[in-house]
């Protein structure tokens, strides 16, 4: 049963911004037909937000509804026919949202309406952010937008459900038919008890684990708290006896007695410390004195053997700088002399170069005038020829388009033609002899012809002839004068006289325009670039540039031709003896730096030899100045025999000392106070313990814990149990609802020959003796030609998009058997199809017409024009 577009009016409807209307809609072939973004692709969106997009929804899908940059609601109403009844739908998006449906038992509103309209579409609610086309039932599969068809795709599940049931009978299984529809919905409610869609437990299934669980958890604490009773019996026993050892140890009194020795050992022990400390500083203080004696020994010793050495050096130090002072110098004499010499031949060079420099300026400004003059020459030639390309330009802008021309021409012969045409109806009159009393029209007449195009009336003496010219004469001569009006207006609005003059003036154009371009070529000529003036090939430089002089004579053109050729080669001459000196003082120069490096760590040598000679003397001096230097040995010999006796006594204070340690004294009696503190601290919390322990084990006694762990046990037992029942049925279930499935995607495999042979029927008309191939999904996938079958995604684009539409309308075909609501909108379709193709797919579409409501959106006039009923988008924007 096809379903009917009638009227379709929208408001604030993206680009519809104002109110729009589309009626007209037949039951067959519909073609509109209008150019890009008039908004042909809005009108088919609009249908389906109509039909199928829940009207508060506010996704991005809807809110893209709204005009750019508007806050308005969009709003649709559609009129048409579904199962033979008349229906309207009216929805409104966004603000306000509402949807109302009328049909033949009354209306509906809210969800109610939408509800209605699902069942009368075959559809099912769309939640998607962008549409899905699979949820609008057999029209989003039939109703296709623009590029939707250029791939191959299978149908939807509510689709293929309703082909299914359609192909049941021809396939010979109750799969999807009444005895499935009785088991199915059966074992998907059980499932459901069990199993979410995905497969995941649930239900049942879940609630018998959460208790299984829970009960474990229970059983579990009773366990752990009878557990818990039992170990603080033994627990309270081992402290108890732990107790005891304590109170034995406390009352034990040989640490005790320990400690008091100890306290009077340490007296003794800290006297000896002190002791042997005092005997540890004499003895160093002893040791410091004999060390700095041989010190003084050894650096009293080390400064006479520098002052010998200190003087060795500075005369061997004065020895070898004495012969190197005559050497240089003479060379210092010898390098003074270059630098003069030097000095000499750059005054020389600079004379000869300035000199050079100021012939070649005055050559360089001699050329230039004559560059200037030639310049000079150049504008003066320039100026005519720019008078005259600006006039043979202007001559050429009056030429008179080709087009116009023609126009002329045209109109010319027109006047020609409709004075031939007024000529050949003319009724032509002779007046021959004596005409007088013969009036015309009232007028006296005269000998001749006259020509005579309307009625008119000769008078003959007391007789009056009227003669009538044929009726299509006015007509003939409106149009003789209505073209002779066009070609005089033509005429006026080029400013010509006639056809002739207007030829005649495009040839003198023409003439003017070669001529400008000889011209053009000559100003380049006469106009190069000069690079010596810096003046830029073109007439316009050549002009800025004469404008910029100024009419002064030149100041040089007395002074005497110089010769640059001798003073180049005096200043060549000049750089040659430049070069000789500059050789000559940098050989004299490098000797003297060889000379001066030599000398310079001489130089310092002696300088150096002669401050450690001063030092060492003075380091001397102020050593023999020391009063214990005069009896140095006998103090030496003195301090060691003293620094051993008081070594002596440090070891035999040492030795007393460690008979009594203090540190060690102290060390055991921190160890035995340690001991008992510890022991009382542990005597303290094993009392608290105690204490505790016993008030847990009174509290808990009591409440029968054995008894209750035994119960959650049993309880636990039996919720196991019954999880692994739930699970059985409901791996029972999955299990046979897979095998359901499973049967019925190999009772759908079936049908496959059916659509085949159903989509055979086109395909073959475009595609003779190809055979289609379809997948389980009832998706083309590919076709036969006598071979090996070709994936349609290695088809080109226009095959793959006429197949698409050809197995759209097979499906529609079996859509229309099963009495489902039925139209095919196709947007800009058949854009990759030649012109056999596109004539056959044309043939094939007015065909289905004749079932189905059928509406082409396009802008290709040509292709489409002379199809169904042609509709224009009248107040589109």
């Amino acid at each position: 049963m096809s379903l009917k577009i009638r009227r379709v009016a929208l408001t604030n409807f993206r680009k519809f911004r104002d109110p729009f209307v589309l009626d007209g809609l037949t039951d067959g072939l519909n073609v509109i037909i209008e150019p890009n973004e008039t908004g042909k692709s809005t009108l088919l969106e609009a249908m389906r937000a109509a039909f199928f997009i829940r009207h508060n929804t506010a996704n991005r899908l809807a809110r893209s509804y709204a005009p750019h940059g508007e806050a308005v609601a969009p709003q649709i109403e559609i009129d048409f026919e579904a199962r033979g009844e008349d229906w309207h739908v009216s929805k409104r998006f966004l603000k306000s949202a509402s949807v109302e449906v009328r049909g033949p038992n009354g209306r509906a509103q809210g969800e109610d309406a939408e509800a209605q309209l699902q069942a009368l579409l075959g559809a099912r609610r769309d939640t998607s952010q962008a549409g899905d086309a699979a949820a609008h039932g057999a029209l989003g599969l039939l109703w296709v937008g623009q590029a939707q068809a250029l791939d191959v795709t299978p149908p939807g599940e509510i689709v293929r459900d309703s082909v299914r049931a359609t192909l049941e009978a021809e396939v010979g299984t109750i799969m999807g038919g009444a005895a499935y529809q009785r088991v199915r919905p059966r074992i998907d409610s059980q499932f459901a008890d069990y199993w979410t869609n995905t497969g995941r437990p649930s239900g049942r299934q879940s609630a018998a684990r959460t208790e299984q669980e829970a009960l474990e958890r229970v059983a579990t604490e009773a366990a752990a708290r009878l557990a818990a009773l039992e170990q603080g019996f033994a627990d309270l026993e081992a402290a108890r006896a732990r107790l005891k050892l304590l109170d034995r140890d406390l009352a034990d009194t040989t640490d005790a007695e320990r400690r008091k020795a100890l306290v009077g050992q340490i007296d003794v022990a800290r006297s000896a410390a002190q002791l042997r400390d005092t005997r540890r500083a004499e003895q160093g203080r002893l040791a410091d004195q004999v060390k700095g004696l041989q010190d003084l020994t050894v650096r009293l010793a080390e400064a006479r053997k520098a002052v010998s050495d200190t003087a060795a050096a500075l005369a061997s130090a004065r020895d070898k700088r004495s012969g190197l002072e005559e050497e240089l110098a003479g060379t210092r004499e010898r390098a003074g002399t270059a630098r003069d010499r030097l000095a000499m031949a750059r005054d020389t060079r600079r004379a000869a170069h300035a000199a050079l420099d100021a012939a070649t300026r005055l050559v360089a400004a001699r050329t230039r005038q004559a560059e200037i003059a030639r310049a000079r020459q150049r504008h003066a030639e320039l100026l005519p020829l720019e008078a005259e390309l600006t006039a043979a330009r202007a001559l050429g802008a009056t030429v008179i388009a080709a087009s116009v021309i023609k126009a002329l021409e045209d109109r010319e012969r027109a006047v020609d033609k409709a004075r031939a045409a007024v000529e050949a109806g003319a009724t032509r009159v002779e007046f021959a002899g004596d005409v007088s009393g013969v009036e015309i029209d009232g007028i006296p007449a005269t000998p001749g012809d006259r020509t005579l195009s309307r009625e008119t009336r000769i008078r003959l003496g007391g007789a009056e002839v009227i003669i009538r010219p044929p009726a299509g004469l006015q007509s003939a001569e409106t149009t003789l004068a209505n073209a002779r009006d066009d070609l005089a207006a033509t005429l006026a609005d080029h400013g010509v006289a006639s056809v002739a003059d207007a030829r005649a003036r495009n040839e003198a154009a023409r003439d003017a325009v070669a001529n400008g371009r000889t011209i053009e070529a000559r100003i380049v000529a006469v106009t190069p670039a000069v690079p010596s003036l810096g003046i830029a090939a073109g007439a316009s430089a050549v002009k800025s540039f004469v404008a910029g002089l100024s009419e002064r004579a030149d100041a040089e053109a007395g002074q005497e031709e110089p010769d640059l050729a001798a003073l180049t080669v005096a200043a060549a001459d000049t750089d040659s003896a430049l070069a000789r000196a500059e050789g000559t003082d940098e050989t004299a120069a490098a000797q003297l730096r060889e000379l001066e490096a030599r000398n310079a760590p001489l130089m310092v040598q002696a300088a150096g030899a002669e401050r450690d000679a001063v030092n060492a003397v003075a380091q001397l001096a102020a050593l023999e100045a020391k009063p214990e230097v005069a009896r140095l040995e006998e103090a030496l010999s003195a301090a060691r025999q003293h620094e051993a006796e008081a070594l002596v006594r440090l070891q035999d204070a040492e030795r007393a000392a460690n008979a009594h340690d203090v540190a060690a004294i102290e060390r055991q009696i921190g160890v035995l106070d340690k001991r008992a503190d510890v022991a009382r601290t542990q005597r303290i919390d094993l009392e608290k313990a105690i204490a505790g322990l016993e008030a847990r084990i009174e509290a808990e006694g009591g409440k029968g814990l054995a008894d209750r762990a035994a119960v959650a046990r049993e309880e636990a037992d039996a919720a196991a149990a019954n999880l692994a029942r739930v699970t059985q049925e409901a791996d029972t279930l999955k299990l046979l609802r897979d095998t359901l499935e499973n049967a019925r995607a190999e009772t759908s495999r079936t049908f496959v020959g059916p659509v085949a042979r159903r989509a055979r029927r086109y395909i073959e008309r475009l595609l003779p003796g190809a055979d289609p191939n379809f997948g389980d999904d009832l998706g083309l996938t590919s076709i036969a030609r006598g071979g090996p079958g070709e994936n349609c995604g290695d088809l080109s684009k226009g095959t793959q998009e006429q197949l698409a539409v050809l197995t759209r309308l097979a499906f529609a075909d079996m859509l229309l058997e099963q009495g489902m609501p039925v139209s095919l909108i196709l947007d800009d379709p058949l854009v990759y199809s030649d012109d056999t193709r596109l004539d056959l797919m044309t043939e094939i579409l007015t065909d289905a017409a004749t079932r189905m409501q059928v509406i082409l959106l396009t802008c290709r006039d040509r292709a489409f024009r002379h199809l169904g009923n042609r509709i224009t988008l009248t107040g589109a924007p």
